[in-house]
């Protein structure tokens, strides 16, 4: 029973000592989502993923309209064709629907993928830059916004994080075309 105690008192002892270095502990919150929009760098993906999914969409678009104007074609002639013919454009028709339905799948596999790899190298290098804050301006913790119910607005070291990344890694000088 003893050693129970001493252990007992030992852990309350311990608890006090952390209690008191706690009171010390500086913690920074950081939004990504806002670091992603508002970093050059940020923007510029943003800037490259859009002219990226405008091209997809205008090949979407090309492919909708080649899709439409063979049906419309087949409609009006549906009735002075013979059957092999309309049987004919009718297969023409299922196949371009069926490549239109296989380049959009292909499409939003592409730009999920390449969205991916652009924010994972974003994120990377914003984790770098996070602990190099953390480590110079002495932050015991430093978390990422969202998974916080709660914090004073004093400890949100976001626009640190823009200005310093901004600062390592310009828009200028982003690799755009190379993720990682």
């Amino acid at each position: 029973m003893k050693f129970i105690g001493m252990i007992a008192v030992m852990f309350t002892l311990a608890m006090s000592v952390s209690v008191s270095a706690s009171d010390a502990v500086k913690i920074g919150v950081v939004d990504f989502q806002k670091v992603l929009a508002e970093s050059e760098s940020g923007k510029a993906v943003e800037a490259m993923m859009q002219k990226r999914g405008k091209e997809m969409e205008s090949g979407l678009k090309d492919l909708g309209a080649q899709i439409e104007q063979l049906s419309d074609q087949l409609s009006k002639e549906a009735m002075v064709l013979s059957k092999e013919k309309r049987d004919e454009k009718q297969r023409e028709l299922e196949i371009k629907k069926y490549d239109f339905q296989t380049l959009q799948k292909k499409y939003q596999s592409e730009f999920r993928e390449l969205e991916a790899k652009y924010i994972d190298k974003l994120k990377k290098q914003i984790f770098e830059i996070a602990k190099d804050i953390g480590q110079k301006e002495g932050y015991q913790l430093i978390i990422e916004q969202s998974a916080v119910l709660y914090y004073p607005d004093a400890i949100d070291i976001t626009s640190k994080m823009v200005d310093a990344y901004n600062k390592k890694y310009p828009g200028d000088q982003a690799v755009l075309d190379k993720p990682e």
